[in-house]
């Protein structure tokens, strides 16, 4: 069963996205791109910006398989002050502008036709308490009711905190009954904690899509596969082993960005490292 190909466009965060980046990630052997929603990359809150990319994907071939959903609310990723998008704040005022914010992005499934928003439940560090259950329940009920007119399916990411290891996302989507929300398997989180064969084992037939990028079980570094430490043998043996194969999105650091001629050839070889 082959793999969707898929791109993050985090790889082109310090940049406007625009039609140029989402050919030249087709011409690197992309069949799909998930578009990262940073106002400063992507600004879902304008219909020009939203317009210009839709017509784009209308007649071109490369699809727009997902969208993550924004980490900040500003053009600064929090530099300037803002508070981080959290959907598990402790503040009802703070869940609720952070589920206002996922929400704007999400709305923009109705010009770009992804199917899938890939959410973060919480932030890194942040603890495992009941509390914490019932605040990502409400959030991805309330997520999932809001996306499912739209076509949109929602995927739980494991990141670096409590909430999210796969022990207890399984438990989350268990408990709610959250049968048609997935998981977006993060392969450098994975690392950096259970590791990733487990977290594969954990998660199953749960995992739709997989943030594919290495490290070296320290830092999140969001290398390119094979310069880190993942065992990627024994990580494409697993995800094979799965009932429907996921999409695989590399999400490379933006400071790694190469030139076209690169790309060409490292886009591919990331992808035959799973296949």
């Amino acid at each position: 069963m082959t793999k969707l190909r898929c791109l993050s466009t985090h790889l082109f965060l310090k940049e406007r996205l625009h039609p140029g980046l989402l050919e030249l990630a087709f011409r690197s052997g992309a069949e799909a791109v998930e578009i990262f929603a940073a106002r400063q990359h992507f600004d879902y809150t304008s219909r020009e910006h939203v317009q210009e990319l839709a017509s784009w994907f209308a007649s071109n071939p490369l699809q727009p398989w997902s969208m993550h959903a924004p980490l900040y609310p500003d053009r600064e990723m929090g530099r300037a002050g803002a508070p981080a998008v959290n959907l598990l704040h402790p503040e009802k005022s703070r869940r609720i502008d952070a589920m206002d914010e996922v929400k704007r992005a999400l709305e923009t499934a109705e010009y770009l036709h992804f199917k899938n928003l890939v959410v973060h439940l919480g932030e890194r560090g942040d603890t495992w308490s009941p509390r914490a259950l019932e605040h990502a329940l409400t959030a991805l009920e309330h997520l999932d009711a809001f996306a499912n007119p739209l076509g949109v399916r929602l995927l739980a990411e494991n990141i670096l905190n409590e909430p999210t290891t796969p022990e207890h996302l399984m438990e989350i989507l268990t408990l709610g009954h959250l049968k048609r929300i997935g998981v977006c398997l993060d392969t450098g989180h994975a690392h950096i904690t259970v590791g990733v064969t487990d977290a594969i084992a954990t998660l199953g037939d749960r995992i739709v899509s997989v943030h594919v990028h290495d490290n070296h079980a320290v830092r999140d570094e969001h290398l390119w596969p094979g310069e880190g430490s993942i065992d990627w043998p024994a990580t494409a043996k697993a995800l094979n082993a799965l009932p429907e194969p996921p999409a695989m999105v590399l999400e490379i650091h933006y400071s790694l960005a190469e030139t076209p001629a690169v790309l060409s050839e490292k886009v591919p070889a990331a992808f035959d490292k799973l296949a």
